[in-house]
């Protein structure tokens, strides 16, 4: 492309006053730009779950970071330790010991970087549940139990075996984490069990993850918490309604009618129930009731109301007892990660 030079002639003044007005507008610009470069996204928080809001690239991440401050929620203190030592009590603790190893490597990674996620030592959100830890010990974060603690429930002639098949899962993967477009993944959301399909981010959290999108899960049928069947009497269940919604306005003897799925996602999570006069979402329906899962079914009978669930958990990311199917099939850990967090990488820390 031809290049038009222009020529202009200006004595000194003129030309001081123009490289001033130059300035003026020139730098508030600058300004902008270099502000604009730091503003972080944001995520909205869920009532229910810890997420991550904002974005930890993954070269800045290095293992003299990796402390790691615990919430004790029923002891009320804070503990501190590697991230590697806390580790084994995460993965032991949310997943079966008895699962398939492979199983328990892809819970490592994902239990790994969640942590990382949650670090405030390298721009992670830590725990709202106290302002000085990055993470609590309860479902909130990850459950986290130690070692004496958690072998106590195991059977005696397992203990040693189960737990040191837990140390071996996490120390194959020792920093490995799960990383999207350079960037540490900030919610690799884990659950129990699918009804067959993972769900997406949007439908049960209200915010969009390109590496939480619904993905096929299947065989896991045999899930022990795969189906779960609730039953509540007419007046029981309205009562319930009417103590958490007070414009419902529900009845026990015109129930039946009150009481419908609006919407289901494709995965089959309840996306809206109408409760009366009131529209709601699935999961809230399933909080309010204690259920397994917001993938629900409704019948009725002359006895009372009959709820019957699939799945246990939120739906979002990687199914763990599907982890253990794909595992027994073959499949190895780093498959089974990108598998359900889908266009991600399985990326080492640097020493």
């Amino acid at each position: 492309m031809k290049r038009i030079i222009y020529t202009v002639n200006l004595n000194k003044g003129k030309c001081i006053i123009l490289t001033m007005l130059i300035l003026i507008l020139v730098i508030p610009i600058f300004v902008a730009l270099f502000a604009n470069g730091k503003k972080e996204g944001s995520i909205e928080r869920s009532q229910s779950y810890n997420l991550s809001p904002n974005s930890i690239k993954f070269s800045n991440i290095k293992v003299k970071d990796d402390k790691v401050k615990i919430f004790l929620v029923k002891e009320n203190k804070i503990i501190e330790m590697s991230l590697e030592e806390y580790l084994p009590g995460v993965v032991s603790s949310e997943m079966p010991a008895n699962f398939d190893i492979e199983a328990l490597k892809a819970q490592a990674v994902a239990a790994r970087t969640y942590a990382l996620a949650h670090l405030r030592s390298i721009g992670g959100v830590g725990c709202s549940k106290n302002s000085n830890a990055d993470l609590c010990d309860t479902v909130h974060c990850q459950v986290f139990q130690d070692k004496e603690s958690r072998t106590s429930l195991w059977p005696a002639a397992k203990k040693e075996e189960y737990w040191n098949k837990v140390v071996n899962a996490v120390k194959a993967t020792e920093g490995e984490v799960i990383t999207y477009n350079g960037e540490l993944v900030m919610n690799p959301q884990y659950f129990s069990t699918s009804g067959g399909k993972t769900e997406d981010a949007q439908t049960v959290f209200g915010f969009s993850a390109p590496y939480l999108k619904s993905v096929d899960s299947p065989g896991e049928e045999i899930a022990t918490k795969y189906k779960e069947t609730y039953e509540f009497s007419y007046s029981n269940l309205a009562n319930t309604i009417n103590k958490n919604y007070s414009n419902a306005k529900v009845t026990a003897t015109n129930l039946h009618k009150q009481l419908e799925i609006l919407e289901k996602s494709e995965a089959g999570t309840v996306t809206k129930l109408r409760i009366g006069e009131s529209v709601i979402a699935g999961t809230e329906f399933r909080f309010m009731l204690g259920l397994n899962s917001a993938n629900f079914t409704i019948s009725y009978n002359d006895k009372g109301v009959k709820i019957q669930c699939i799945g246990y958990g939120h739906g979002v990311g990687m199914s763990q007892w599907g982890a253990n199917v794909m595992a027994q099939k073959g499949y190895k850990y780093r498959q089974i990660l990108t598998h359900y967090y889908q266009g991600t990488k399985i990326e080492k820390i640097e020493k």
